[in-house]
């Protein structure tokens, strides 16, 4: 989870200041003033302040047992807090992929855990169909999923360390972690008068350059420009902070670079199942302007006759009027995370139904069928337009 120590980082001669925050800047003066009272002269700033995980403002949620996921150090504080105090109970706010990861994490850890969620379904970009999977895939492994349910406080427990008390009951449990979601930590950049878009994230361009001269903003915090929308968007996703980052150095050391945007692809591992989609679903289409129409299919990863074969859905969304593709899922026990994988590149390039349904994809009866579950939904989803 470490790229690199603070040590390692100066004898390339990096100053890296931990524990230490920036308490603001002067854009006219270029500087920036440090928690610990100094000032840093800049030619070059770049903002990248990630994100904050999202809370409910309810009583209790400062209490000790109380955790969010959001860094290496949130990672250690649970894992610490598990190892240090008997722990039979775990409850989850929220329902999406870190939720869902983190609910095989203490299964696995043997704790009785309980996902507690607003919706009905867990993962809610994911169609109905896939989400009644994951709700079978947790209920098979003795996860509780209680739906349509909000925390209302958090108190001291009787039997357990904690009391999750929510709109419909109280549970007894001794860690709760929240994982609903995050916001771009942009307060910096706001009292500085850097620009915000639309989002509420920092506004970029392609060079991840902001609105002030020689600001520069990555990661989370940033916005990034979605190619199926054609709009900036704010995706907190470790990769793309990665790779937006580079753009940023690359720029900064007179190199110029871009960074083309993203299509949206994303992926989790909930036990056995294989989760991922990319692109856009239907709403967020038609908020783009597109007219879409969908399908889903099931099919075998790998041809039936395999001894491994397992079934794996596809659902495509693509626009009614031009046959384009605009988005894709996947879920099953082998073959979903691949198959996302392709499409993906197909968005990337633009391609349309008619492209996908020949596409050339390498083929022998232990990868993939002849005809693989891409083609037959693509040839299915053509057929509606």
């Amino acid at each position: 989870m470490i790229a690199r120590t603070p040590e390692e980082f100066r004898e390339a001669g990096l100053d890296v200041r931990i524990n230490t925050r920036a308490a603001g800047a002067d854009l006219r003066q270029r500087t920036v003033s440090l928690s610990d009272g100094t000032t840093l002269p800049y030619d070059f700033l770049v903002l990248a302040t990630g994100s904050i995980p999202r809370l409910p403002d309810i009583p209790g949620i400062e209490r000790e047992g109380v955790f969010t996921l959001k860094n290496y150090t949130d990672a250690l504080r649970i894992k610490a807090y598990l190892q240090n105090r008997p722990c039979r109970k775990a409850a989850i706010v929220g329902a999406g992929f870190i939720a869902m990861e983190m609910a095989e994490s203490f299964q696995s850890r043997g704790l009785e855990t309980t996902v507690v969620y607003r919706g009905s379904l867990p993962a809610r970009r994911w169609d109905r169909e896939f989400g009644k999977l994951l709700l079978q895939e947790l209920n098979r492994q003795s996860v509780t999923f209680l739906a349509e349910q909000e925390p209302v406080a958090i108190e001291e427990g009787v039997n357990n360390r904690l009391r999750l008390i929510t709109n419909q009951e109280e549970l007894d449990v001794d860690l709760v972690l929240f994982s609903l979601g995050v916001r771009p930590n942009v307060q910096l950049a706001a009292d500085m008068g850097v620009k915000l878009g639309n989002s509420g994230a920092i506004k970029v361009n392609f060079s991840q350059a902001t609105d002030s001269e020689g600001v520069y903003a990555a990661g989370d915090c940033s916005e990034v420009f979605h190619r199926i929308c054609k709009r900036y968007t704010n995706m907190p996703l470790g990769d793309l902070a990665n790779k937006q980052g580079r753009v940023v150095g690359r720029n900064i050391g007179g190199d110029a670079a871009s960074f083309p945007g993203v299509v949206g692809a994303q992926s989790f591992k909930l036990f056995n199942l294989e989760v991922a989609a990319t692109g856009i679903d239907e709403q967020e289409a038609t908020s783009c302007g597109y007219h879409p129409v969908s399908t889903v299919i099931w099919g075998k990863a790998i041809p039936g006759m395999m001894p491994a074969a397992k079934q794996v859905g596809i659902k495509l969304v693509a626009d009614s009027t031009t046959g384009k593709l605009l988005g894709a899922q996947a879920l099953g026990e082998m073959g979903a995370v691949s198959r996302i994988n392709v499409l993906s590149c197909a968005l990337w390039g633009g391609m349309d139904l008619d492209d996908l349904s020949h596409l050339d994809l390498a083929y022998a009866p232990p990868f993939s069928s002849a005809w693989d579950v891409i083609h037959i939904a693509a040839q299915n989803l053509r057929k509606k337009l």
